[in-house]
């Protein structure tokens, strides 16, 4: 089977899945969290070198605060809860977006996250936080004014974005039934292959990412060639 080295993942139907179950939102989130970890193994068992997931998006801050003030805390007690099991794994941890506008309790576990796993040799596992692919351009574009060095090329550009380490991705999965891509990652998506399922992202493991993987093993990648 051919895997994808660069996954991208937008976790949808969270909600949707405590709704149905007549729970509350954040248990549906707390799920979600679970899925996302048997996710990060079953990529790094597969072989895949890099897992990006829509965590967070610059539109989320929009949504009530009883549900925002939830994800922050749920956040931040994943990211104490996990780091054991990322280091056992050894899974290098890294965020993309605007992760200034996350609370200071958040930023600060991200970065203790960061530092304790930027030694791990394994899995890349990108949490886009605070993250929009349209701010991601903006961004770019203001970081190439302040530097008084307008880009010449499309290399150049995509040196100015959050992480210009991170290859493009080859396929992204969207879960829970909708076909858009909702302003993520959106340079970077030019000729990744997409995957859509009606799956609720807390529903989505193993299994399901393996099936994925072999509808991708199945594309023939042109990258705009005839």
């Amino acid at each position: 089977m051919t895997v994808p080295n660069h996954v991208a993942a937008i976790m949808d139907g969270n909600g949707r899945w405590a709704k149905r179950r007549g729970l509350p939102r954040v248990l549906g989130h707390r799920e979600g969290v679970k899925a996302l970890r048997e996710v990060v193994r079953a990529c790094d068992d597969f072989g895949a070198g890099y897992l990006t997931v829509y965590s967070f998006s610059t539109e989320n801050w929009q949504r009530p605060e009883p549900e925002v003030n939830g994800l922050m805390k749920l956040m931040a007690s994943s990211i104490d809860k996990e780091q054991d099991g990322l280091m056992a794994n050894n899974v290098q941890v890294r965020t993309i977006g605007r992760t200034r506008d996350l609370p200071a309790s958040v930023r600060e576990r991200l970065q203790r996250l960061i530092d304790a796993t930027s030694g791990n040799t394994g899995l890349v596992f990108t949490l886009a936080l605070s993250y929009g692919g349209r701010a991601e351009i903006v961004d770019a574009c203001r970081r190439a004014c302040d530097e008084n060095k307008p880009p010449e090329n499309e290399a150049e550009l995509a040196g100015l974005l959050y992480d210009p380490s991170l290859p493009d991705p080859d396929l992204l999965i969207r879960t829970g039934g909708e076909r858009r891509i909702s302003n993520y990652l959106l340079w970077q998506l030019a000729y990744t292959e997409l995957y859509f399922t009606d799956t609720l992202w807390p529903e989505f493991g193993r299994d399901e990412l393996r099936a994925a993987f072999e509808d991708y093993a199945h594309r023939q990648r042109r990258f705009g060639r005839v």
